[in-house]
């Protein structure tokens, strides 16, 4: 048993993630990182760590089953028994959310219900509100829609900038993520 953390940007959270799991012992590791991004600079982070990565382009298949049949290959390889996105910009299809019932999760910077999908950082930012927040949850057939398992609120400052909210934003995902999992995979045990 093992797990498969999802990335399509720069990795941060997969290197938290990946970095907490060896640190910590967990008894379920960290076994690859799947991108859908052949350039995504986690797949770096993943070569440092000694992670095997799949870059797996959507692109390269006639609809979203296929792309999902073999990124499932690629799991079902390294056993993986939990998928955590962390920064995976695609909403997960039926083949690996039927394979993988509730033991898939998310990170999203905001709470939820508010500013679901992209730039929920520049969403709360550009809106008159004084929180935000990070929410993990399970993920559905929705967006951002499934049910939430944690959620940690950030006080939005008028000195804040885009910069600085998010830098604290990222802090508490850090922060956050690697201890929700750990304890929902030592629960299911």
């Amino acid at each position: 048993m093992s797990i498969a953390v999802f990335a399509s940007g720069s990795g941060s959270n997969f290197e938290n993630i990946a970095i907490a799991s060896q640190i910590e012992g967990w008894i379920v590791p960290v076994s690859c990182l799947i991108t859908d991004k052949p350039g995504a600079g986690a797949i770096k982070r993943a070569e440092k760590l000694g992670i095997p990565s799949y870059a797996i382009d959507p692109k390269q298949f006639p609809d979203k089953a296929a792309y999902e049949q073999e990124v499932l290959a690629i799991l079902q390889k390294h056993d993986v028994s939990w998928l955590i996105l962390a920064g995976y910009m695609r909403l997960i299809g039926p083949t690996l959310l039927n394979s993988f019932p509730g033991k898939i999760l998310n990170v999203h910077p905001s709470l939820l219900p508010s500013f679901p999908g992209l730039d929920a950082i520049g969403q709360a930012f550009h809106h008159p509100v004084k929180c935000t927040g990070v929410t993990i949850h399970f993920v559905d057939h929705g967006m951002d829609t499934g049910p939430i398992i944690a959620q940690h609120a950030v006080e939005i400052l008028e000195t804040d900038s885009m910069e600085t909210l998010t830098d604290k934003i990222h802090q508490i995902e850090h922060q956050l993520y690697p201890e929700v999992i750990r304890k929902l995979i030592q629960a299911s045990r």
